[in-house]
């Protein structure tokens, strides 16, 4: 008899045994051994009709509890919106988190407050342990950023894009005249002239590539101002 052994979007390690029973399939980051199936890789396990995949961890940011992140709205349900926030699982933004009046949600249509594409700034305000994630928007500063752009960072390099009390972005900012805003998810808000934008994502690629250096202010500091004086 066939059994799941795991549930779906549970993190497996390396040599987990996920399934066991001919009925399921083998798909990426997974191998079969015997009648059982097992994870290749660290990740998240998928199972649709039976095929079963682990979907790497890498690049992916793990959501905590008070984290402020930066997010793109992508859909909108009866209570409230979906959004992209760099996350393996879905991510939700109740109406009651979001909006201070009161909504009639029978009569709202809650796109005049977020409509699809829309980038935000909110809180991590609940994960539960079937990783259900709820976002927050009622504290000071969380709000719906206007223009501009999101780039992406690998979340585990945004403490050196930010600096030491905020050194690096705000060198970056000065330099390009641009408006930053980083989520702890790794996603960055930008807006500002156009060549100003184009050097705030090669500071971030540089970033991104040499995180683990030493010398990197001194580094990216030297990119500006030359990006500077070629404008």
């Amino acid at each position: 008899m066939s059994e799941l052994l795991v549930n779906e979007k549970e993190i497996v390690v390396p040599g987990e045994e996920i399934a066991r029973g001919m009925d399921f399939l083998p798909s990426l980051g997974t191998f079969r051994e015997g009648e059982s199936i097992y994870a290749k890789k660290l990740g998240i396990v998928e199972v649709k009709k039976h095929v079963i995949k682990v979907i790497p961890l890498r690049g992916y940011y793990m959501p905590k509890r008070g984290d402020t992140v930066i997010g793109v709205v992508t859909n909108i349900g009866f209570s409230g919106w979906t959004v992209d926030i760099g996350a393996p699982y879905d991510v939700n933004l109740p109406v009651g988190e979001a909006v201070r009046e009161r909504v009639e949600l029978l009569r709202s249509d809650l796109s005049k407050y977020f409509d699809i594409g829309d980038v935000v700034v909110a809180n991590i305000f609940n994960v539960t342990k079937s990783k259900l994630i709820q976002l927050s928007m009622r504290d000071y500063g969380l709000r719906k950023l206007k223009g501009g752009r999101v780039i992406k960072i690998s979340p585990s390099k945004v403490p050196r894009l930010i600096g030491k009390g905020g050194s690096m972005v705000s060198m970056i900012k000065e330099y390009t005249n641009c408006e930053i805003n980083v989520g702890q998810n790794g996603y960055i808000w930008i807006n500002g002239p156009i060549e100003g934008q184009y050097l705030v994502e090669k500071a971030v690629d540089l970033i991104e590539e040499k995180a683990h250096t030493s010398g990197l202010t001194d580094t990216i500091k030297q990119m500006l101002e030359k990006g500077v004086k070629n404008e």
